[in-house]
């Protein structure tokens, strides 16, 4: 049995071939074994249950969340849509009705 690489998206151990592609049936992503190498070298973000976060996800906060240098708190369920993925300490970039702009920490937050 040959060894077949891993998802260069997502880093799935679980790819399979389907004629002479390479497939990951955790993230869909399709490639040819020669192209893989040319992948690019983005960060994959995922939220507290493991799914893999992309550009535009609506997401929903699991814990409630204190507001650096305010006294208010962001609570567990609130609902953040069209989220943006950056790089740094915090994962996401937002903005919550009744808060503004934020950033959020992938860890806290789960896809909906």
């Amino acid at each position: 049995m040959t060894e077949l690489p891993n998802c260069p998206e997502c880093g799935s151990a679980y790819t399979y071939e389907d004629g002479n592609v390479l497939v990951c049936p955790e993230c869909a992503h399709e490639w040819t074994p020669g192209t893989a190498a040319e992948s690019s070298d983005r960060k994959v973000v995922k939220d507290a249950n493991g799914n893999i976060l992309q550009d535009g996800d609506s997401v929903s906060v699991i814990k409630d969340l204190k507001v650096k240098g305010t006294s208010s708190v962001i609570k567990i369920g609130t609902k953040v849509k069209s989220i943006r993925l950056v790089d740094g300490d915090h994962d996401i970039d937002c903005k919550i009705d009744g808060f503004g702009a934020m950033k959020l920490k992938s860890e806290f937050v789960k896809k909906i």
